[in-house]
């Protein structure tokens, strides 16, 4: 009797949080369909009222949880961008993604650091913030093309293509980042073996996504009701998060990199639609996870370097993506999508203010 009344207790915050999560973003995704106002902000303000800093609602009581149903997704929304991003797509935009990519790195880390400089934050601060103004956030992208329906636009290949070089240049940096702060000297080895790491990763990821997963899947084709396949393809996807994870890679790049793998069998479009539901409830509690951050004591707090790193990563961002893609050859119309689309900062940004 003790040990069913112990799984109760266990169990009881960890459904009743949930409960609240879903019962919060349901009512914010009614109010702000009828105002015809992007989901994802519904999805903020619904994470606000339920997070521990709005006194006025029920809050959430193991914020934990809470922070692992939202990994998962992360790991859910990768994995269906991935479907829809085929190797072969990913290679007819690499060059172009890449040089934007690139170009928005450098740009936003030497901005920010210039901008950590003049209010007077120490040196390694102003590295740190340097690199966290310069990763966009691939889940607020994807979730607002999904909503606009614009994925079928030029445009969002470029996008696309530049936030998977971003993720693989910000493991890079993260990797210096953390032997420069704790040594404060830089370990080439480490950045070396990161990258042949890397290599290694890529390798795996050609040879799998060209030669054995969609061989196996066209076998097992006749053996696969929808069920099945959900299984099968939501397995494959959590084998290469593990992976990914640790190979020392972030769980989210395995989870696209095993989308596009399947992106290339001929199952893709069916996957896609059985993964769908799945991705939409963990991609709920993410957001609404994300919006259990917002804490008004601290904006008052700190008022003014906020809204100063606010305007810096928007025009910021916004210039040096379009400058990147103009560089690459892209049309002024589709430099100028692809700036405003990717005028924001990331999950990344988090782990790497973590990090400092």
């Amino acid at each position: 009797m003790s040990a069913v009344a112990e799984t109760t207790h266990h169990l009881q915050p960890l459904i009743s949080d949930l409960g609240l999560i879903l019962i919060t973003a349901g009512i914010a995704v009614l109010i702000f369909k009828k105002l015809k106002q992007p989901l994802v902000l519904g999805y903020l303000v619904a994470g606000f009222l339920a997070g521990n800093n709005f006194d006025f609602f029920p809050s959430i009581r193991v914020t934990k949880s809470v922070e692992v149903w939202a990994e998962i997704g992360v790991i859910f929304l990768l994995f269906s961008l991935g479907l829809e991003f085929s190797f072969k797509k990913l290679m007819k935009v690499g060059g172009a993604a890449s040089i934007n990519a690139i170009t928005q790195i450098v740009s936003m880390v030497i901005l920010g650091y210039f901008v950590g400089q003049w209010l007077g934050w120490k040196r390694m601060d102003c590295i740190f913030l340097g690199v966290i103004l310069s990763i966009s956030s691939t889940t607020i992208i994807l979730k607002t093309f999904d909503e606009l329906g614009l994925k079928t636009q030029k445009f969002v290949g470029i996008v696309i293509g530049s936030l998977i070089v971003q993720d693989i240049v910000a493991i890079l940096m993260m990797v210096l980042l953390s032997t420069v702060a704790v040594s404060q000297q830089f370990s080439g080895t480490e950045l070396f073996q990161s990258v042949l790491k890397l290599v290694f990763f890529l390798t795996i990821w050609f040879v799998a996504g060209i030669f054995f997963i969609p061989t196996l899947l066209k076998k097992a084709k006749h053996l696969l009701t929808d069920e099945m396949l959900l299984i099968v393809s939501l397995a494959l996807c959590l084998l290469m998060v593990l992976f990914a994870a640790n190979v020392g890679f972030s769980p989210a790049l395995g989870a696209f990199i095993m989308g596009s793998i399947i992106a290339e069998t001929t199952q893709a479009e069916h996957i896609e639609h059985l993964v769908k539901p799945v991705k939409d409830l963990f991609g709920a509690v993410f957001f609404v996870s994300v919006g259990m951050l917002i804490d008004p004591e601290m904006l008052m707090k700190y008022g003014f370097p906020v809204a100063i790193l606010t305007l810096v990563v928007i025009l910021g961002q916004s210039l040096s993506a379009t400058i990147g893609a103009l560089f690459s050859g892209q049309p002024l119309k589709q430099s100028i999508q692809t700036g405003m689309s990717l005028s924001q900062i990331g999950e990344f940004s988090f782990i790497i203010a973590t990090l400092g």
